[in-house]
């Protein structure tokens, strides 16, 4: 069969020479190589901070070892946020002006997840690897929600932390009336005011990873202060490479001083949760999601008159009261409404 050559000659199939091969410019015939370094000596950390494309982490739990970092080329995109288990390498000395790379991200034991809304199905992953979340909540000033509540509980449960309401403004208004609406889930209660002794708060903290999550106004800076006398310091731990800079748009998580951290969050405007489920809602009770195993197809679990046939409405004594407080929760989770 003929073929055209550059320039309008034709040729034949055996007219062909080595002048007619092209060779693409730029590139090589060396493979790429899909084998990946070890990093044998690399490592283990917590991320503390996040601040435009740098993470502060502090190496073997130790908050005066803290190091910034980069993420290396071989993780591509993956998602990095405070409380994270990473290996690091490279420049270990947390000296200014030095960068470490983060090689590897451990498995997640819990996740605080929200969407923008309800009707946004991108997940934002909030703080990772929390054993608690303390729900700040003011009793007055702003006047508390219990719709806020109600959705900070369903992400605790399904992402597996113990939650914690914690209640401020206690000279404005007395905590009990609205403690007394999560009594059936067994949630413990600490009431944090400005004149109220900050020793039971810290109590429940020291040891533990614990994520603060409230409204903007609540008192959760104030309170963040009293647990950690240097938390104005250490807010800015990271920002660019060495250089400190406030970062209370950012979660950071700081050293308690008796040991374990604290994650201070941003001040939550929405707390969307369309990544979940009323069954992810009742499978984090075990009682609850025994008994939901004889609930028919498509049951929502809220009962008569929408689900007459419901089995969680067959339990009895604790369970029966813990399941009015979840169907609380599921309509809150239904409601669309992230501040009902």
């Amino acid at each position: 069969m003929p073929v055209r050559r550059a320039g309008g000659t034709v040729l034949s199939r055996r007219q062909y020479d080595e002048s007619d091969v092209r060779i693409r410019p730029g590139k090589g015939s060396r493979p790429r190589t899909k084998n990946r370094p070890e990093h044998a000596d690399a490592e283990e950390a917590m991320v503390v901070s996040v601040d435009r494309g740098r993470w502060g982490c502090v190496l073997g739990g130790d908050p005066e070892r803290l190091v910034v970092a980069m993420r290396a080329r071989e993780l591509g995109r993956t998602p990095i946020v405070v409380g994270d288990k990473v290996d690091v390498v490279g420049d270990l000395s947390g000296r200014p002006d030095t960068l470490a790379r983060i090689v590897r991200v451990a498995d997640r034991a819990t996740v605080l997840r929200r969407t923008a809304d309800d009707t946004d199905p991108y997940e934002r992953v909030v703080v990772a690897n929390a054993q608690q979340l303390l729900i700040v909540v003011a009793l007055a000033d702003p006047p508390p929600r219990t719709g806020f509540v109600e959705r900070a509980l369903v992400a605790a449960y399904v992402g597996g932390l113990n939650p914690i309401l914690c209640l401020t403004k206690s000279d404005l208004a007395t905590p009990d009336e609205f403690a007394a609406t999560f009594a059936n889930l067994d949630i413990p209660v600490v009431v944090a005011g400005r004149d109220d002794p900050i020793e039971p708060v810290t109590e429940m903290l020291t040891g533990r990873v614990t994520a603060l999550i409230g409204h903007s106004g609540v008192g959760k800076s104030t309170m963040v202060n009293r647990l950690v006398p240097e938390a104005d310091r250490a807010t800015g731990v990271v920002s660019g490479v060495g250089k400190g800079r406030h970062t209370s748009t950012q979660s950071v998580a700081l050293a308690l001083p008796g040991g374990g951290w604290v994650v201070d969050t941003p001040g939550i405007r929405s707390f969307g949760l369309a990544h979940i489920s009323p069954e992810d809602v009742v499978d984090a009770f075990i009682d609850l999601a025994e008994a939901a195993e004889d609930c028919p197809r498509g049951c929502t679990h809220l009962g008569p008159p929408a689900d007459p046939e419901c089995a969680l409405d067959n339990l009895t004594g604790e369970s029966a009261g813990r399941v009015e407080a979840v169907r609380r929760l599921l309509v809150a989770l239904m409601s669309n409404e992230p501040w009902a």
